[in-house]
C-alpha cells in the first residue's frame, strides 16, 4: 500500500519500503513451506503499510529524467488532449471495462509503480480479469501518478501514457498489458531506476502482449507521447477522490474492502480473502 498523504520525509519512507520487502519476503519463505492436501497454501504478499511521502501528489515535474523530462511533461500539460477509444467523460477519464449490464462495479486505485499494487495484481489479477469476462461486475480503473514526486522520476505517468494507448487497441489489450506491467518479471524495484521511464522497456514488456507486438499503431503513439495529456488528466481524476488516501485501494461498489492497518485498508492478499470480500458486498 502506498500512502499517498504522508509527511514523513522520503528517507523515512525508503526504510519503510526496505522494511516491507523484508516482510514480503517471510511471507514467500513462509507460502512455500505450507502445504495443505498436497497444494501449496497461496500466502501471497501484498506490500501494504507504506507510507511514502508525496509533496505534491499527482504533479507533473520530472525527477530522475532531468531537465529533458521535466519540459516534456510540462509541454504535456498544455498539449492537445487525445482520448483513447474505450473511454468516456468530457477528458476521456472514465475508464469502465466489462459488460455494461453488469450490476456491480469494482473500482481500483492504483499508481503504476506502486509495490502493493503490483502485489495486489500478482495475487488477484487474473481472477478480476476473468470476472470481469463472467459478467460478475465490471471494472473502473482509477490511475495516479503520485509516485513519481515521492519516489522522483516520471515512470507512473509514462506508464499511464501507455496504458492509454493499449486502451485504444482493445479493453483486452489495457487489461493485459496492465497485468504485464505489474508482473514479478517486469515491475521494477522502486528502489532502482526508474524503468518505466523509458519507452523502450515498456515496449519491451509490451510486446508480450499479442494484440500490441509489433502493433505499429501502439509503437508510434508510445513513442510519441500520444496519450502524455490524457495521463495527466487522468492522474488529475485519481486526485480529486479524497477518500482514496493510499494505492492499492478496492472499492465494491461504494465499500472499500480489505484489512484494517495502522496505514488503512490493506487490499486483499488471497485470491480466497478477495472473492470472499467481494461476494459479501455484491448487490444480486
Amino acid at each position: 500500500m502506498s500512502n499517498r498523504n504522508s509527511q514523513a520525509n522520503k528517507q523515512a519512507a525508503r526504510e519503510r519500503l526496505r522494511a516491507e520487502r523484508e516482510r514480503q519476503a517471510k511471507k514467500e519463505r513462509l507460502r512455500r513451506q505450507l502445504i495443505v492436501g498436497g497444494a501449496v497454501v497461496g500466502v501471497l504478499a501484498v506490500a501494504g503499510g507504506i507510507g511514502l511521502a508525496v509533496a505534491n501528489s499527482g504533479g507533473d515535474g520530472g525527477g530522475n529524467g532531468g531537465a529533458d523530462a521535466g519540459q516534456v511533461w510540462a509541454k504535456a500539460a498544455k498539449a492537445k488532449l487525445v482520448k483513447p477509444a474505450n473511454t468516456s467523460g468530457a477528458k476521456g477519464t472514465t475508464v469502465v471495462i466489462g459488460k455494461p449490464d453488469a450490476k456491480n462495479t469494482l473500482s481500483l486505485f492504483e499508481d503504476p509503480r506502486c509495490p502493493g499494487c503490483a502485489g495486489f495484481e500478482q495475487t488477484a489479477g487474473a481472477t478480476v480479469e476473468k470476472d470481469i469476462k463472467d459478467g460478475k461486475y465490471k471494472a473502473a480503473y482509477h490511475l495516479g501518478t503520485f509516485l513519481d514526486n515521492n519516489l522522483q522520476g516520471t515512470g507512473s505517468k509514462n506508464a499511464l501514457s501507455a496504458l492509454g494507448a493499449a486502451l485504444n487497441v482493445s479493453p483486452d489489450a489495457f487489461l493485459k498489458y496492465k497485468y504485464a506491467l505489474y508482473s514479478k518479471q517486469f515491475h521494477p524495484d522502486e528502489r532502482g531506476a526508474d524503468k518505466f521511464a523509458d519507452d523502450s522497456y515498456l515496449l519491451k514488456v509490451a510486446d508480450t502482449i499479442p494484440a500490441l507486438k509489433g502493433n505499429a499503431a501502439f509503437q508510434k503513439a508510445v513513442n510519441g507521447g500520444t496519450y502524455d495529456r490524457w495521463a495527466l488528466e487522468m492522474s488529475h481524476e485519481f486526485d480529486s477522490h479524497k477518500d482514496v488516501s493510499s494505492t492499492p485501494t478496492i472499492k465494491v461498489n461504494d465499500t472499500v474492502i480489505g484489512t484494517k492497518g495502522p496505514q488503512g485498508i490493506a487490499a486483499p492478499s488471497t485470491v480466497a480473502e478477495f472473492n470472499s470480500m467481494v461476494d459479501k458486498e455484491l448487490k444480486h
